[in-house]
């Protein structure tokens, strides 16, 4: 289309239909200015917005000649498509004038040093559009409502069953979901976990840290994949190379991506839209550790005012899950309060509740130094908005050595029983009941010794079976 294509023929008949169809008219309003228009049909569209205002109609061809000296004049027997491209081109005239008029006001403003508004300009004028989605008939099509559904909530597997049962089956596109712990709670080892879990499943994912070195976070997930504990992985590199090329063969593409604290959301958004252009893939989720790290976009804000902060940078990551049509993760901070809770409120989150309002999941993350030592985490699920699991408690298990979190009841992942055979027989000695007798003893009785060895055979049995099930592995 040419810079002609918008002139006073056209937008004459632009009016024209306005003034022919009142539904048209309706269905236009929201982005009807009157200030896209040439200086003689100026006051025309003036009058028909005023006029409709006030008066709850559409006024005729001979009061708009009366007020404003212009003749606009009906369209008798409009077709149905008439309607339909006038929508379409109406839209782009309004969306290609407003945005001439933003760069304008923006080139003032970047004169004047006030660089801040700019932004907002040309984005409001980008995003100009008409409703056209007139939402769901509710009684058209159940069946096909509720396959919808069916199909779509919960589709992705967290790679954690328990938690899936909660939620009906996983994490949904488009949203956001928060893992919230105090620090050193294992945030940033759930996400990376997570991670692996997607792209094991053969999803295309980033890793944004905002903290951690990428080499850190690649190592941490190298031992994750390869069942290498961390402190091994560089006494095997060869093993874990070829375990590491052996799974990128059945899994999807991963990128882990550095960038400073409070980088804000455009940077994330300019970075994955140039990945997928230079890499040719399609991002299916997105990890991004942290949400407290990151700054807003669309308002200036103190860092120190985290209420205002984290509101914003929350509505700013989930409006890019929806953009983007990713699995979005994140983390957030728990505050003092909650270093002594057992259990998680919305009170214990860092900056207040405006993050928890914004997020569709909010897990609170609870160990201690002794359940991490043991191998446990707890999963307390603080906010559900597509299921009936908030109040719940998933327990989860955890490979200090691997840094893998594992849900016991997972078939299909690692299981508590990859310890080495030298470490489980040392736990049945510590814990053995069976004691060494001195036969020279005389005040034990016979009956007293056959039951001694009846005990010591039958633990020698249950460790020989368990020690060959370890090996069969």
């Amino acid at each position: 289309m040419t810079d002609n294509q918008y002139g006073r023929d056209i937008q004459e008949l632009f009016l024209r239909m306005m003034i022919s169809d009142a539904q048209l008219f309706t269905r236009v309003s929201n982005i009807m200015n009157s200030e896209n228009f040439d200086r003689e049909l100026r006051g025309a569209a003036k009058f028909l917005v005023e006029f409709s205002e006030k008066y709850n109609s559409i006024p005729d061809p001979a009061q708009i000649k009366a007020t404003c000296g212009v003749n606009i004049e009906l369209i008798p027997g409009m077709r149905e498509s008439d309607g339909e491209w006038f929508l379409d081109e109406f839209e782009k005239f309004t969306r290609k004038r407003e945005l001439e008029r933003a760069i304008v006001k923006s080139y003032d403003l970047l004169e004047k040093g006030n660089y801040d508004p700019v932004e907002k300009l040309i984005k409001d004028a980008v995003q100009i559009s008409l409703t056209k989605d007139m939402g769901t008939d509710y009684f058209a099509d159940p069946r096909t409502r509720l396959n919808a559904i069916k199909n779509n909530n919960g589709q992705i597997s967290t790679g954690w069953p328990a938690l899936d049962n909660k939620l009906y089956g996983g994490f949904n596109r488009g949203e956001l979901q928060i893992f919230a712990g105090g620090s050193g709670s294992g945030k940033s080892l759930f996400m990376q976990n997570l991670a692996a879990n997607w792209t094991q499943q053969g999803l295309n994912g980033v890793y944004i840290t905002l903290e951690l070195s990428e080499e850190l976070t690649a190592w941490r997930i190298d031992s994750m994949i390869t069942d290498v504990a961390t402190r091994d992985v560089f006494k095997n590199i060869e093993d874990v190379e070829l375990k590491v090329k052996m799974q990128a063969k059945k899994s999807g593409k991963f990128y882990i991506k550095y960038m400073p604290a409070q980088s804000n959301i455009n940077d994330i958004r300019a970075y994955i839209k140039t990945l997928q252009l230079e890499k040719d893939i399609r991002v299916d989720f997105l990890c991004i550790d942290y949400l407290d790290l990151l700054m807003p976009v669309s308002t200036k804000v103190s860092p120190s005012d985290l209420f205002i902060k984290d509101k914003y940078v929350s509505e700013e990551i989930r409006n890019l899950s929806k953009e983007l049509n990713v699995l979005m993760v994140t983390a957030s901070q728990l505050n003092r309060s909650a270093v002594e809770e057992v259990e998680f409120d919305h009170s214990h989150i860092s900056g207040g509740i405006s993050k928890i309002n914004t997020a569709d999941n909010v897990f609170g993350i609870f160990t201690s130094r002794s359940m991490r030592e043991r191998g446990q985490y707890q999963i307390q699920l603080m906010k559900t908005r597509s299921s009936s699991g908030v109040g719940q408690k998933i327990d989860l298990s955890f490979n200090v050595e691997t840094l893998r979190i594992f849900d016991d009841g997972d078939s299909t992942g690692y299981v508590a029983n990859s310890q080495s055979a030298s470490t489980i027989l040392n736990r049945i000695k510590t814990n053995s009941q069976v004691v060494e007798t001195d036969n020279s003893d005389s005040s034990q009785t016979s009956d007293e010794s056959s039951a001694k060895r009846v005990i010591a055979s039958v633990q020698g049995n249950k460790l020989n079976s368990l020690l060959n099930s370890i090996k069969k592995q």
